[in-house]
C-alpha cells in the first residue's frame, strides 16, 4: 500500500512539473504583454502595473484586424470543407462493403507517413498551374489555402474509427424503415457523431490558424495573409519591443484557447471514442 502510494505521488509530481515546465514560457508572455517595454528588457517577472494600452497599440501597428478577419475566414472554409469531405470519405470506408476497400484505408493512412515538407512543392506547382488555367484567382487569395488541406487523412481516419463502433442494429433498423445509406448517414450517424465531428473541427481550426509557411508561400501582399504572417512579420519589425511582440502573440493565441474550452468535453471525448486514447 505504501509503495502504491509512493508511485502515485511520484507519477503526480512528475506531472506537475510537467505542467509547470510547459505553462511557465505562456504565463511569462501574458505578464510580459502588460509590461512597460524597461520591465520587458530586463526580464522582470511581474509589471508594477498592468499596462492595457500595449495590446491596443499592438493591434493598431500590426494591422491585426485584417488579419484576424482573413484568418477567420480561411478557418472557418477549411474547417467546414473538412468536415464535409472527411464525413463523406469516412463512411464507405467504415460501414459500406466493396472490393479493394482495406486497401483505400491503407493507402490513406500511410498519406500520414508523408512530412508536410515533402508535399510543399507538388501542392505550389499544382496551385499555380490551376491560377493560370482556371478562371479562379488561386494565388493571393483563400483558395490556394483552404482547398488544398479539405482532405485530411488523419480527419478521415479518426470519423472512420468511431463510425466503425456504431452498432449494425441502427442500420438493419434504418434498412427497415426505407432508409438509404445518405438518408443514414445524415439523419442518423450524424447526430451520434457530435463528439468526433468538434474533434476533427478543432485540429482543423488549429492547423488553419497556425498556418505560416504555406501562406508565405501562396501570398506576397497582405490582402489574404493570416494573423500568423501578420505576427511573424509584426515581431520582426517590432524590434526590442518586447512587450507589444508578447501582447501580439497572445492576441494571436487567445482565438485557439477561447475554441478550446468552448469544447473541451467534446474534445476529450472524442478523441477517446476514436480509439486515440493512450
Amino acid at each position: 500500500m505504501a509503495t502504491k502510494s509512493r508511485t502515485n505521488w511520484l507519477v503526480y509530481g512528475g506531472l506537475s512539473l510537467g505542467g509547470l515546465a510547459a505553462g511557465f514560457p505562456f504565463a511569462w508572455m501574458l505578464l510580459a504583454s502588460f509590461m512597460t517595454r524597461g520591465e520587458s528588457l530586463r526580464r522582470a517577472f511581474l509589471p508594477d502595473q498592468l499596462q492595457w494600452d500595449n495590446y491596443i497599440q499592438a493591434w493598431r501597428e500590426a494591422d491585426f484586424g485584417l488579419y484576424f478577419e482573413n484568418s477567420l475566414i480561411i478557418a472557418a472554409l477549411q474547417v467546414v470543407g473538412t468536415l464535409l469531405f472527411s464525413l463523406l470519405a469516412a463512411y464507405p470506408l467504415a460501414r459500406m462493403k466493396f472490393t479493394g476497400r482495406d486497401a483505400v484505408f491503407t493507402g490513406v493512412l500511410a498519406t500520414l507517413m508523408i512530412p508536410e515538407t515533402v508535399t510543399i512543392v507538388p501542392n505550389f506547382l499544382t496551385v499555380t498551374w490551376l491560377h493560370r488555367n482556371t478562371p479562379i484567382t488561386w494565388l493571393n487569395s483563400w483558395p490556394a489555402q483552404t482547398i488544398p488541406f479539405m482532405a485530411s487523412a488523419f480527419s478521415i481516419f479518426l470519423l472512420r474509427q468511431f463510425m466503425r463502433g456504431i452498432p449494425n442494429e441502427l442500420w438493419d433498423s434504418a434498412r427497415i424503415d426505407g432508409a438509404g445509406h445518405a438518408r443514414f448517414l445524415f439523419q442518423i450517424l450524424l447526430p451520434l457523431c457530435r463528439a468526433p465531428l468538434l474533434t476533427v473541427g478543432m485540429f482543423t481550426y488549429i492547423g488553419s490558424w497556425n498556418a505560416l509557411a504555406w501562406p508565405l508561400l501562396v501570398t506576397n501582399t497582405p490582402d489574404w495573409r493570416p494573423i500568423s504572417v501578420g505576427l511573424q512579420q509584426f515581431v520582426s519589425e517590432a524590434g526590442a519591443e518586447v512587450h507589444l511582440q508578447m501582447a501580439g502573440a497572445v492576441i494571436a493565441t487567445f482565438p485557439v484557447l477561447l475554441a478550446y474550452f468552448l469544447i473541451q468535453r467534446e474534445f476529450t471525448e472524442g478523441i477517446s471514442m476514436s480509439g486515440l486514447k493512450g
